[in-house]
């Protein structure tokens, strides 16, 4: 395949996965302006990898065995387009990403071994058990971009840890009732039984004291999280430094949310609105 053909490729892979990040709720934004224009691209392709394998752990119509194997042949094709041509459009867009910016593949195959943990294992222990989901399902994320604006220090990649693992269990908290109906519980049983919970407050979306508690609790643990990795914007420079402000801002009022409902996760999910999107915004903006 000649350059030109792999250009032409990439091109296309790039305006594929700018639709998708555009079009895809999350909460936070995903390619916005704050990004340099020099960037998006990268960031848009990043964004397709991850909600990809995230989408094939998640295909409820399909058996375990049959979204492992997705996730496999995904994990497969990754490591060939490492070492081989590209097969298609998005993958050339994602090859020309790793080597032009010099991306540590690690951080994209934590990604893939989170999405594999996603389909075997639905319970947790201990909380430790969480954190150690987050390190391969969130953190690398932060790392890639740290990598991107080209900055490789391990203090702020302490604090990018930190940050990311509180975006995961705001997600966690924020998609309770969703995940339960998926068969995963990311709540440990250690503060389930701290709280006297049990499985069938989730099946019969019992929000009583006691569960109010654990959300409460969690919500709590998590804001810490948050306040232990602000110092990232630290290390952050020009838009960028806004756009993870603004990142910071939109878990937080997740959290907010959730407080403000009183701790009630299990019959409505909380969300961002685009009003509240232009709020976080210019409460990032003063933070800074």
């Amino acid at each position: 395949m000649t350059d030109n053909k792999i250009n032409d490729l990439a091109a296309d892979g790039y305006r594929e996965a700018n639709h998708l990040a555009k079009n895809h709720y999350e909460n936070f934004p995903v390619v916005s302006w704050l990004i340099p224009s020099r960037l998006r691209n990268d960031v848009a392709i990043i964004y397709w990898f991850a909600r990809t394998a995230d989408d094939f752990a998640d295909e409820d119509n399909l058996y375990v065995q049959e979204r492992l194997e997705k996730l496999d042949t995904f994990k497969k094709q990754f490591d060939k387009l490492l070492i081989s041509e590209p097969g298609n459009n998005l993958e050339a867009a994602l090859k020309n990403t790793i080597f032009s910016k010099k991306l540590n593949p690690v951080n994209f195959h934590n990604l893939l071994k989170a999405f594999k943990q996603d389909v075997e294992k639905n319970r947790y222990y201990n909380f430790d058990e969480v954190l150690d989901y987050c390190s391969n399902s969130a953190n690398p994320v932060g790392r890639i971009l740290l990598e991107l604006f080209k900055i490789r220090n391990e203090k702020a990649n302490y604090y990018s840890d930190k940050i990311c693992t509180a975006l995961q269990i705001a997600n966690f908290i924020q998609d309770t009732k969703i995940d339960y109906q998926k068969g995963r519980i990311y709540y440990p049983f250690e503060d389930l039984e701290r709280f006297e919970i049990d499985e069938k407050f989730f099946e019969m979306r019992r929000n009583n004291l006691n569960f109010k508690k654990l959300i409460e609790f969690s919500v709590n643990r998590v804001q810490q999280f948050f306040n232990e990795g602000k110092p990232i914007l630290d290390y952050l420079s020009g838009r960028f430094k806004y756009e993870v402000a603004w990142t910071i801002k939109g878990g937080e009022e997740i959290l907010n949310k959730i407080r403000g409902s009183d701790f009630e996760v299990l019959s409505e999910r909380p969300k961002l609105k685009k009003v509240d999107f232009i709020k976080i915004f210019i409460k990032s903006l003063l933070q800074i």
